[in-house]
């Protein structure tokens, strides 16, 4: 378990990595309600169960950012304990129902089956954990139906594999687009202020003015490459 750190006063994130990807899931919760949602449960999700039980925490909830295998497949294994809403893209529905592929593909098997997923994430809307509200942002290339999660008031968001700390998401795979990643990241992530934290699917966090400013993969686009 990994605090973020720079935790807000209401709200409270730690994140959990493992597998084979080395996914970072998180346990988000509001500290004023104890109530918390699970986003992108991966591999470590018995660790990140254990620490919400051990914080008192009533998970209400599932965000998934998107479907690809390392951000779905602990929800098997969430699912014995917890029924809770999970939220999707709709976008993102293929992807999510050939999860058991996605895994033979890497000589891997899902620990069971996925539960369905319950709600869509809408963009333009928002959904909250307790207190804290998060905006719900359409941001595809890496995956059809990715989205990215920001909270203004914590001035944090969970960006799953749009971008990463001097990197972007790849687009190699099913659904990939990278003119289409590109735009999303300068539409949806470098239009926030600088000082909001991004917190990745994968490796450390940053802030929005360390990518703006530093990542080769951001900084080395002429203007008119932008869609």
């Amino acid at each position: 378990m990994t605090p973020t750190g720079g935790a807000s006063e209401k709200l409270e994130i730690r994140s959990f990595t493992g597998g084979a990807f080395s996914e970072n899931g998180y346990l988000v919760w509001c500290a004023d309600t104890k109530e918390a949602a699970v986003v992108d449960p991966g591999a470590a999700v018995g660790e990140l169960l254990a620490a919400a039980t051990d914080q008192g925490l009533q998970v209400t909830a599932v965000f998934l950012t998107h479907a690809h295998l390392d951000h779905v497949e602990g929800l098997p294994e969430l699912r014995k304990t917890l029924d809770v809403p999970i939220y999707l893209h709709p976008a993102d529905r293929a992807l999510y129902d050939r999860a058991a592929q996605q895994a033979e593909a890497f000589g891997m098997r899902l620990p069971g089956p996925l539960p369905e997923p319950d709600r869509v994430f809408e963009p333009g809307t928002s959904v909250t954990v307790g207190e804290v509200e998060f905006e719900v942002r359409f941001t595809p290339g890496h995956a059809p139906g990715h989205v990215t999660l920001f909270a203004p008031s914590q001035g944090v968001a969970l960006v799953g594999d749009v971008v990463f700390a001097g990197s972007i998401g790849r687009t190699d795979l099913p659904g990939g687009d990278m003119q289409q990643l590109l735009a999303s990241i300068r539409r949806e992530i470098l239009s926030l202020p600088d000082d909001v934290r991004l917190l990745p699917g994968h490796g450390p966090e940053t802030t929005v003015g360390r990518e703006r400013t530093g990542n080769p993969f951001l900084i080395s686009q002429s203007p008119g490459t932008w869609a």
